[in-house]
């Protein structure tokens, strides 16, 4: 039986294959050649299902903005039926007028050697081999290639899987507040990373509608069923799972006053719009929004909603307090 390529996995190989060609892979050499999707070619998955997964995979790596580019007919730029795909290496070169003091080399240096060792699986490898063996172009080395998919939580692979097969889940759901998590019985439709955090879209059966769940916030193992969903509902939900968040955060906003030059500056001033008094950041969440402010400490000062305010001094608390318990105790 063929080794089963975690979802994640087939998702970095695919990558690593579309930037190691100048020319393309059309859809069936990287169905053939590239790790995740070979295994299961080899273990019987009909082809259909396998072109499927792979526009799957090609439109979640578009909107984590990974520029998949999509080469079709000279003659008939239209026709894609022998369209060939790839990831251009001008996107991720550096411009030429770069440069690096001996320090930020150091740096760099250190952290293409974690990468070098992580990034870049035996598959992975193995599979560019193959596409050369092809007789398309591949630069070397690889290595240099740093992904860009963000760290996933433990519900993650089970949902991926249950979403390929339109299974039925079930999870206990913890909601800030609650004494004790729900359980929850979900066709899971699509899973979308909004603000460095994964959430599973779907439509939540004894609700009778659709819903969506942080990943943080499930609590235990996410059970897949036996009963299934039809596959037509997966069609477009990744869209209205993101047009949803992006609803919400429109109608939900803090007005912050950062110090100039500290890390909440740099991270919080890409998603912030300027305010007469400090800046405003669009949330989904205020109890993860109020997570990610405590962690900046005294660099961060909300104004307003009073709600935020309450739960960010709250946790700068209970720090506070459990610092001060350990004190006692040395």
């Amino acid at each position: 039986m063929a080794a089963r390529i975690p979802a994640e996995e087939r998702l970095t190989n695919l990558v690593v294959a579309l930037m190691a060609t100048e020319i393309g892979l059309t859809k069936q050499q990287i169905l053939d050649n590239v790790s995740g999707y070979r295994q299961r070619a080899d273990a019987g998955t009909r082809s259909d299902a396998l072109e499927k997964m792979f526009e799957r995979d090609k439109d979640e790596l578009r909107s984590l903005g990974v520029p998949v580019e999509t080469i079709g007919d000279a003659a008939d730029p239209n026709d894609l039926r022998e369209a060939r795909y790839r990831i251009p290496q001008a996107e991720y070169d550096l411009p030429s007028d770069i440069d690096f003091t001996p320090a930020e080399l150091a740096v760099l240096r250190l952290a293409g050697s974690v990468w070098s060792a992580e990034s870049a699986s035996g598959d992975a490898q193995s599979g560019v081999r193959k596409i050369r063996a092809l007789g398309i172009d591949g630069d070397e080395p690889i290595i240099g290639f740093a992904p860009r998919i963000t760290a996933r939580d433990a519900a993650f692979g089970p949902l991926q899987e249950a979403i390929e097969k339109s299974r039925v889940v079930a999870f206990d759901y913890l909601k800030p507040g609650e004494d004790a998590p729900r359980r929850r019985r979900v066709q899971p439709l699509a899973l979308v990373d909004y603000e460095a955090r994964w959430h599973v879209f779907g439509i939540d059966i004894d609700a009778a509608g659709d819903r969506t769940f942080l990943l943080s916030r499930i609590v235990g193992d996410v059970t897949v069923t036996a009963t299934t969903f039809d596959p037509v509902l997966r069609d477009g939900a990744g869209d209205r799972a993101l047009a949803g968040l992006e609803e919400v955060a429109s109608q939900n906003s803090a007005l912050l006053e950062i110090t100039p030059g500290t890390e909440a500056s740099l991270r919080l001033g890409r998603r912030a719009v300027p305010a007469v008094q400090g800046i405003r950041v669009a949330f989904v969440d205020v109890h993860i929004l109020a997570d990610e402010l405590a962690s900046y400490g005294p660099e961060v000062r909300v104004v307003e909603p009073d709600e935020l305010r309450d739960a960010v001094v709250s946790r700068l608390r209970a720090v506070a307090e459990a610092h001060a318990e350990r004190e006692v105790r040395r």
